[in-house]
């Protein structure tokens, strides 16, 4: 008798997107057609810099270099000391990656955590953490502060997930919430992975263009204490640069663990493209488009908040990014079936994990033609 083949590949649920089919199919039937506003794609153009720059290094014949260019990494620590606070990293400690997701994915298994080891990330977040998790078989648990945890589990932390800006809720946590997780962190000897893609894109207090705060990272000194040990900063350009596309992204931060996921990374052959590189290098020596970008999003949200407002919505957080994460006081599903009525896709906030139920993530990512169809079909009687 014939055994049955072996069943192959990872037991990972479903990609929850899927389960938004029926309420895209009910949008898409509105007569101005359909206004996604679910996902967080850019839709503008790539600034012609950057273009131009993939472009003049297309002639990439040999192997780029998993560590990245000598040149990208200082365009980074650069990046770093102008833009978010942080001075004198030593370029040895930043590396390229193919976009933010696939190191989130990938972290626990390359800080080479596995079964008994638990993976802290917030109670509503990206649920790419789980997964990650789940790739190393650590264990993920949902908490907002190592205090929140019961002595058993605090003491099999290996690795917490900071997001801020966090994705859904657009929150942002102070130089104060950041070293208090950093100091508690240390003092059980996990890794603090910071995922800070949105740091550019603060409003309100952390407009720092509009005379509010600049988002604090967790490499900034006041955070850090001036000591980069346990300590990793994950950065995507997808967002501020439009280079969602490119795969274009970096992390830095602790000299042993950056040399240790450098070494992995040769043998796994995960290397960025030279020509990405390129575009990556001359993205973040020009903060021009990225201010430019950043206007563009502050008159979307400008002209949308008032219009979910009188469609009976209330925004909770949303201080950084490009999400209003918002709720009409009802089931989740109810509400994303009614803004489908509208022509209107919007995310659900329980794909961000129990706590999300009841809010949905409204994304900024429509083109000023398709955020006006949809303040004037919320603004519109019922």
């Amino acid at each position: 008798m014939i055994s049955a083949a072996p069943a192959f590949g990872l037991n990972l649920p479903d990609y929850p997107w899927e389960a938004m089919a029926p309420y895209v199919a009910a949008a898409s039937k509105h007569p101005g057609g359909v206004v996604n506003l679910s996902i967080g794609t850019p839709v503008d153009p790539t600034p012609q810099l950057i273009r131009d720059a993939l472009s003049a290094a297309s002639d990439a014949h040999g192997y780029p270099t998993v560590h990245g260019t000598e040149a990208l990494r200082q365009a980074v620590v650069d990046w770093f000391a102008t833009r978010r606070g942080v001075p004198n990293l030593d370029p040895r400690d930043v590396m390229p990656t193919v976009g933010s997701k696939e190191l989130v994915a990938w972290l626990p298994f390359l800080l080479g955590l596995g079964s008994g080891d638990v993976v802290v990330r917030p109670t509503v977040a990206y649920p790419t953490y789980d997964i990650g998790a789940m790739l190393a078989g650590a264990t993920a648990v949902a908490a907002d502060s190592l205090d929140e945890l019961d002595a058993a589990t605090r003491a099999r932390v290996r690795l917490v997930w900071i997001n801020s800006p966090g994705n859904p809720t657009g929150s942002v946590r102070s130089v104060e919430s950041l070293r208090g997780i950093v100091d508690q962190a240390r003092e059980i000897g996990a890794v603090v992975a910071s995922d800070e893609c949105y740091a550019e894109l603060g409003w309100g207090e952390w407009d720092a263009q509009r005379g509010g705060e600049a988002v604090p990272s967790v490499l900034d000194p006041r955070v850090s204490g001036g000591s980069t040990d346990g300590l990793l900063c994950v950065y995507s350009l997808s967002k501020q640069s439009n280079l969602a596309g490119y795969r274009a992204a970096f992390v830095a931060g602790d000299s042993a663990i950056m040399a240790n996921l450098v070494n992995s990374r040769k043998h796994a052959g995960m290397i960025v493209p030279y020509p990405v590189q390129e575009a990556m290098r001359v993205a973040l020596g020009d903060s021009g488009h990225v201010l430019a970008q950043k206007d563009l999003y502050r008159g979307r949200r400008e002209r949308i908040v008032p219009a979910l407002e009188k469609f009976g919505l209330q925004i909770h957080d949303s201080n950084a990014g490009l999400y209003l994460w918002s709720t009409a006081g009802e089931a989740t599903w109810d509400t994303v079936a009614r803004f489908a009525e509208r022509g209107i896709v919007v995310g659900p906030g329980v794909f961000y994990g129990d706590a999300g139920n009841g809010f949905i993530r409204v994304a900024l990512t429509g083109s000023d033609e398709r955020i006006d169809a949809a303040v004037e079909r919320l603004s519109a009687s019922s």
